[in-house]
């Protein structure tokens, strides 16, 4: 495969080239041979996407930029969606940007599409006047953190089940007077750092609890206020997109009138929506099975 994978790294360098774009992406774990193709003297600027704990080379590992996303089977746009968002969050990418992304299905092992993106116009609230940073107000490792959790319990569930959920980050006080306790407060009298959603030991508890009905309410550095939260803001938003549930409606409703970001894991579709101002900033797509 190392053939297929050498001429559509060509490709997508000449054409990233032609078009003036601001980098290649190209999913590692799809390609583990990449490295072999000294992929970033072909290109001007090379980007690895790679899931969980893959094992990188060291000629990536040590010079070139990687983006993680979550260990969890994807459709081929939905792993690019994932590391464009996060790298919108981090300030890799911006408005404006054009990237050509190389993707495949990991089981395969080649690369067989090429995909051309344009940041402004696939994610559409970065169009919108006033809206620069999707992470605006909250760090984004946390962000990052929220996100993967988010994608893990579509790809998942919870003991065979499907689960979906919602994911307030920011603003905390703000969502906090809109919305109201549907549940005794399962964090209340932990420290901070104890139930903070960076803390790798809180992650079994958080998929438990997504379970229940209701949101987590999560500050802007990590720290979990509470869970099982009915948000009480109204949806005024006439450009909201019919045909979506009770949680995309609510998850709307709260950024539209705070400054935070909602992450919902839909559980009909298993999709994942992030929200901002109201509106849907990305979704990403469960794979068909």
């Amino acid at each position: 495969m190392a053939s297929i994978n050498k001429t559509m790294v060509a490709f997508a360098c000449q054409i990233a080239k032609e078009i003036e774009a601001k980098a290649v992406l190209m999913d590692i774990d799809v390609a583990p041979d990449l490295p072999v193709l000294d992929a970033q003297k072909i290109c001007f600027e090379a980007i690895f996407i790679a899931r969980g704990a893959s094992e990188l080379p060291d000629g990536i590992r040590d010079s070139a930029r990687v983006i993680n996303v979550p260990d969890v089977n994807l459709t081929r746009l939905g792993q690019i969606k994932i590391a464009i968002t996060k790298g919108i969050a981090t300030g890799l990418f911006r408005k404006g940007d054009r990237l050509v992304c190389l993707s495949g299905i990991p089981r395969f092992g080649y690369v067989d599409s090429i995909f051309v993106i344009d940041v402004g116009r696939e994610f559409e609230i970065l169009t919108a006047e006033g809206i620069t940073d999707i992470t605006d107000g909250v760090y984004p490792e946390v962000f990052g953190a929220a996100l993967n959790l988010a994608l893990e319990l579509a790809a998942q569930g919870r003991e065979g089940r499907k689960v979906g959920t919602i994911f307030v980050l920011g603003d905390h006080e703000r969502v906090l007077q809109l919305s109201r306790q549907m549940i005794i407060n399962p964090f209340q009298g932990y420290s901070e750092e104890e139930r903070n959603i960076l803390n790798p030991e809180l992650k079994e508890t958080i998929k438990e609890l997504s379970a229940i009905d209701g949101a987590f309410v999560i500050r802007e550095n990590g720290a979990i206020m509470t869970a099982g939260r009915h948000l009480s803001a109204a949806l005024e938003s006439k450009d909201f997109p019919q045909g979506l549930g009770s949680r995309h409606i609510a998850a709307a409703g709260m950024t539209s009138i705070t400054h935070a970001i909602a992450i919902v894991t839909s559980e009909s579709t298993g999709n994942v929506s992030v929200f901002k101002n109201g509106r849907i900033f990305v979704t990403i797509e469960k794979p068909i099975e």
